[in-house]
């Protein structure tokens, strides 16, 4: 097999002799200096070898002239700047991603990510800077008020209690002193807010009272003490475990002849509601909504729980919401179907 020394390799390769020498040493030659003799098919290796890593090198090459390096958190201004465009055609494309900026905070990685690419570059972040900017967009999440959702089946005292706790007289001004429609009431107690959400009893307003349930944090489920676990009762408590949130029980109207919060408590283990003080989970608190008796025992137990489940929420930056109850308005007309 032909041979040739090394120093003719370099030669012919346009290389320092030195350098050829560490490649072949790389490969596995075994040569001592610049005269050792190789074989030819190790000469081939070495070519191949070569061109791969100018291949490489030029790859590198291009995508670092294709590379926004980001050395400072990104603002709207500074973006601009690194894309070459105006800021207002920067606005434009952030408002299709819902993104208002804020003049002297950076903006999101992810979205300064993408619209880089979008420009046909790569991104690259010096040290710890994208770290860094996701940790001063951190909101912080503070205590929020409970969102309470009374359920439970027609003329067992939902909207009577609701008026207990309110110290209004809703009830009176239902036809028929039935609920209609879905209504979001907030209350004081002792320094910390609770969110209530009246929803229809009547057999008539399944959905609405499914949508009630979907929306809440803590239900609270009214059984009237005379009158005992009902259909309606049963459905509640489908909607609320279908929503995934806790169940507190109100035995209402303890005031009434033939009143029996045992039996009441009774029924509900007989549907998975088992009673605290009979060795379950679920808080059963005795009240006469028409008499307000037992409301501020009810309305600690809420707290309670909201304090178990902590619930938090952002009070700065974007929001979601969702809508309770509407209505339409014949004179200022309707949006397009």
């Amino acid at each position: 097999m032909t041979k040739v020394r090394v120093y003719k390799v370099a030669e012919r390769l346009g290389m320092p002799t030195h350098e050829v020498m560490d490649m072949l040493r790389e490969l596995g030659a075994d040569i001592k200096n610049h005269m050792s003799s190789i074989d030819e098919d190790l000469v081939e290796l070495l070519e191949e070898e070569i061109e791969f890593r100018r291949r490489r090198e030029e790859e590198l090459r291009k995508k670092r002239e294709k590379t926004v390096v980001l050395e400072n958190p990104p603002t709207l201004r500074e973006l601009a700047r690194l894309l070459g465009e105006e800021e207002t055609e920067v606005l434009l494309r952030l408002a299709d991603l819902n993104v208002i900026p804020h003049s002297k905070k950076p903006l999101p990685p992810l979205v300064v990510e993408r619209l880089i690419r979008e420009k046909g570059f790569e991104v690259e972040w010096k040290g710890n800077l994208r770290e860094e900017v996701l940790k001063s967009l951190e909101v912080e999440r503070l205590p929020r008020p409970p969102v309470v959702t009374i359920l439970g089946h027609v003329d067992h005292g939902k909207t009577t209690l609701l008026d207990a706790i309110r110290r209004s007289r809703v009830a009176e001004s239902e036809y028929g002193g039935i609920t209609q429609k879905i209504g979001a009431y907030q209350v004081d107690v002792g320094g910390r807010k609770i969110t209530f959400i009246d929803t229809p009893g009547h057999e008539a307003f399944t959905t609405m009272r499914a949508r009630g349930a979907q929306v809440t944090d803590i239900a609270v489920l009214v059984v009237a003490a005379d009158d005992g676990v009902m259909p309606q009762t049963v459905e509640a408590i489908q909607h609320a475990r279908a929503a995934d949130v806790p169940i507190l029980v109100a035995i209402n109207k303890i005031d009434k002849p033939g009143a029996n919060p045992e039996r009441v408590k009774q029924q509900l283990s007989e549907h998975g509601l088992i009673p605290e003080e009979w060795g379950g989970e679920t808080i059963c608190v005795a009240i006469s909504a028409l008499q307000r008796k037992g409301i501020q025992d009810l309305l600690d137990m809420i707290l309670l729980q909201a304090d178990l489940l902590e619930l938090r929420a952002r009070y700065a930056g974007p929001a979601v919401g969702v809508i309770i109850e509407s209505r339409l308005d014949r004179g200022r007309g309707q949006w397009p179907r």
